[in-house]
């Protein structure tokens, strides 16, 4: 039998699943989770690693070669090691990633390493302890600072800095960003601010199109050039001071959308396909766990549903004619 491949309508391959591995979190960063927090999935709602494993064997064989690990916060997982160990063992994957806060990750750094993880994403919204503290609502900035280090020491590299840009809150800190591209081989992505979950005013006060960071390059008469991807950047489009051992780049998905170019899927901490980060179509595939065909087929309806465009660029027009229904899931439930 001949095992179909994981390509849309649009004719788009997909071989990247982003895996949430819990909905839960140590922080309430201002746009993942609203500052009550959420309420939460309880444990038996979750997949289990095994669960994980075999919805990744399965899509592993329709062509899906590249995992990211995801929450909420994937570290506050107990043993988060043996699911990256069991999915290292999966033929076909290639390659296993993990998007943290950092809080949990300096103690973990070489077990991640030694299970089979590749290679890391650290979310660090600011260099100012007070102003970290204040937009994850209690995080602390050194411990990311020191699961860097960590991570160095580890060999999990490239190292890639996340940072969401929101309009008076860290925009001052672009250029801080991008000097530590100067002499350590880190790679920074700056990334738009993005209405998952809530498009209401507040978002759109914080809001900051990615073209200010290279108003901020001209101000300080930096020569940069482009750079060609580093491991894993999928749709961010990467620049390199002159003479610097890191990069930077820009993920902008509302001023200026990278659908054409999408090759990833989605599965929640409790089950479901998600085949679009902002629109509310989902599948519960847990419930089809130990039939592969089943399986291959929920996928295969998850992408028949996959839009050619987010349009989230719709909600800073204030326009409505959108052609599906937003999510109400927060980042938090999706995994980003």
């Amino acid at each position: 039998m001949s095992i179909p491949r994981l390509i849309d309508k649009y004719g788009r391959e997909h071989h990247y699943l982003r895996i949430s591995v819990t909905d839960r979190c140590n922080l309430r960063c201002i746009y993942c989770m609203p500052e009550e927090g959420m309420e939460f999935e309880p444990s038996d709602k979750i997949l289990t690693f095994e669960e994980i494993v075999e919805v990744v064997r399965v899509v592993a064989g329709m062509g899906i070669r590249k995992i990211r690990l995801t929450g909420g916060e994937p570290l506050v997982r107990k043993n988060l090691e043996q699911l990256v160990a069991m999915i290292a063992c999966t033929p076909g994957i290639e390659d296993i990633s993990l998007t943290t806060n950092g809080m949990f990750l300096a103690p973990k750094a070489k077990a991640l390493k030694e299970a089979g993880l590749t290679r890391v994403n650290i979310s660090m919204d600011s260099l100012h302890p007070d102003r970290f503290k204040l937009i994850t609502r209690g995080g602390d900035v050194r411990k990311v600072l020191n699961s860097i280090d960590a991570c160095v020491k580890a060999g999990l590299c490239p190292i890639k800095l996340n940072v969401v840009l929101m309009r008076g809150l860290n925009d001052d800190e672009i250029a801080d960003f991008i000097r530590l591209t100067l002499d350590r081989d880190i790679h920074v992505r700056f990334i738009e601010y993005m209405p998952i979950g809530h498009h209401d005013a507040g978002w759109k006060n914080l809001y900051m199109p990615l073209a200010r960071v290279k108003e901020v390059c001209a101000e300080q008469q930096w020569d940069y050039e482009p750079e060609a991807a580093v491991q894993g950047n999928g749709p961010s489009e990467n620049y390199r001071l002159d003479g610097a051992l890191g990069s930077f780049g820009l993920i902008h998905p509302v001023s200026e959308h990278f659908c054409q170019t999408c090759n990833r899927l989605r599965l929640t901490a409790d089950g479901y396909i998600k085949p679009c980060l902002a629109w509310t179509e989902q599948f519960h595939v847990r419930r089809v766990v130990g039939d592969d065909e089943a399986m291959r087929q929920l996928f295969l309806d998850a992408l028949g549903t996959k839009p050619e465009n987010h349009e989230m660029s719709h909600f800073l027009k204030n326009d409505v004619t959108i052609s599906h229904a937003p999510t109400a899931r927060r980042m938090s439930q999706i995994g980003g």
